[in-house]
């Protein structure tokens, strides 16, 4: 597997739109200034000019301070209203139906149902899409042959193509988490399947779950796919009109999905209905609340009420979360790995040892017209750039010679006719105490180094990103 280089280029001349902003505020006041007192009115506010060169210039944590000063600025409006603290506030303004009650830019969302009742799906109204979501199982992927998990990879691939290449979607979500487990489950299961009395393997079954069973941390999958109502306006239209009309629209592709997994090794295990994933939700917020749901469920996978998805309390510092039983540090994947590696490469991140962790990749499809003209864009732009280079006597850039070739390679492929996506990975540690998520930290981010991941943690972005990044609702 290869990825290409991630673009660092900003809007103009390198820089990025809040530069551009500050440097364009700047030299029109410096003109101003020009104007009125002179040159020695210039000198005068020379400390003013070095802030906002300084701004512009000076980088933090892989951003400039004016890239900064927004989402920091935001974060403090957010602080000054109280907005950082929420609390769940059960009874005090009427319900709507399916409304799950989440904080922040969720909170309009609703967990709703078909007519037929077969699916079940996350209503946004202000994004206008429409998200069902799916778990699925494999094999064990690390325990393939090579030749095999290629196979595999290939067949997702297709599977995604297919999806993005139907220009009806507005995200696809792939999210694979860990979850407390008291044990209930493995117990139940081995109740059912097992054979206590036999001579020796049922003795040594019952010590093995007795002693592992409260230290499981099971896997669970899930793929979202978000319905994009504005896109997909004309079959809506044909297939009745409304969310009816959406209902039916996504059940044909959620079909289509069902058999593109099995292709890729992957076993579709139904989609979820409403109180599903309200559950999902909720041990989101909530992992201690995964046993209760099990023990208490009468569908074979947990399932919550869905007023009560949300949690009771959330709150939110500048580089991690606090909410009902949880602490929470979400991370950005950067950068991929820079050199050819295999499938499995993603290994030592999802099982370090001890660590419960949430892994979230998003994928947004690019219709073909606007992939070629940002390639076109992108190429005129290093040559541009390697021209006013070379007029300056300047060095070549190898990095630019990088870009290039990958530009050059995105183009042959959509040519080819293969469908262009946008990735976003975005990982979610979790833990009991704060002392422990530390811990947890640690360990994943030297597991990143060794798998040649780039990780950032994010920081005054924390509640936005958990949603993003812990949820099966593939948002962005």
């Amino acid at each position: 597997m290869r990825f290409p280089a991630r673009s660092r280029r900003g809007v103009l001349l390198g820089l990025s739109a809040p530069q551009l902003v500050l440097a364009g505020c700047a030299g029109a006041v410096l003109l101003a200034v020009l104007m009125t007192g002179g040159v020695l009115g210039a000198l005068e506010l020379l400390p003013l000019w070095a802030v906002a060169a300084g701004a512009v210039a000076v980088r933090r944590r892989g951003r400039s301070l004016a890239d900064w000063a927004p989402i920091v600025a935001r974060y403090l409006l957010r602080r000054w209203r109280g907005q950082l603290l929420w609390l769940a506030r059960p009874g005090t303004r009427p319900r709507r139906e399916g409304l799950l009650h989440l904080p922040g830019t969720a909170a309009s969302l609703r967990a709703l149902t078909s007519p037929d009742g077969r699916l079940a799906a996350v209503h946004d109204p202000h994004r206008a899409t429409l998200t069902a979501v799916v778990r699925v199982s494999s094999r064990a992927f690390a325990l393939l042959d090579a030749s095999t998990q290629n196979a595999n990879v290939h067949g997702w691939g297709r599977a995604l193509a297919a999806l993005a290449r139907s220009g009806h979607l507005a995200r696809i979500q792939v999210l694979e988490r860990t979850v407390p487990d008291s044990g209930d489950a493995l117990q139940r299961y081995w109740a059912e399947h097992g054979n206590p009395y036999a001579p020796v393997a049922g003795t040594v079954y019952g010590e093995l779950l007795a002693a592992a069973g409260p230290a499981a941390a099971p896997h669970e999958a899930y793929i979202a796919l978000a319905l994009n109502l504005k896109a997909a306006r004309r079959l809506i239209s044909q297939a009745g009109g409304g969310l009816r009309g959406a209902f039916a629209v996504l059940a044909q592709l959620a079909a289509s999905l069902d058999q593109s997994l099995r292709a890729a090794g992957l076993a579709p295990a139904g989609w979820l209905s409403a109180r599903e994933i309200a559950a999902v939700i909720r041990t989101a917020y909530d992992p201690a609340a995964l046993p209760a749901l099990d023990r208490w469920s009468p569908s074979p996978r947990p399932a919550a009420d869905v007023a009560a998805a949300g949690p009771v309390v959330l709150l939110e510092h500048s580089d991690r979360l606090v909410t009902d039983s949880a602490h929470h540090a979400v991370y950005w994947i950067e950068d991929w790995p820079r050199t050819e590696t295999t499938a499995g490469f993603f290994h030592q991140v999802l099982f370090a040892s001890g660590v419960r962790r949430t892994l979230s990749l998003t994928y947004t499809p690019t219709p073909l017209d606007a992939a070629l003209r940002d390639v076109q864009r992108r190429k005129a732009t290093i040559v541009a750039d390697a021209a006013e280079r070379a007029r300056r006597g300047q060095v070549d850039s190898e990095a630019d010679t990088v870009e290039y070739a990958d530009a050059k390679l995105r183009e042959a492929q959509l040519i080819a006719g293969h469908a262009d996506v946008s990735l976003t990975g975005l990982l979610v540690l979790s833990a009991d105490t704060s002392d422990h998520l530390d811990a947890a930290c640690a360990t994943v981010e030297t597991a990143a180094t060794t798998a040649l991941l780039d990780l950032r943690r994010l920081h005054w972005q924390q509640a936005e990103a958990f949603t993003c990044a812990a949820l099966p609702l593939a948002r962005l």
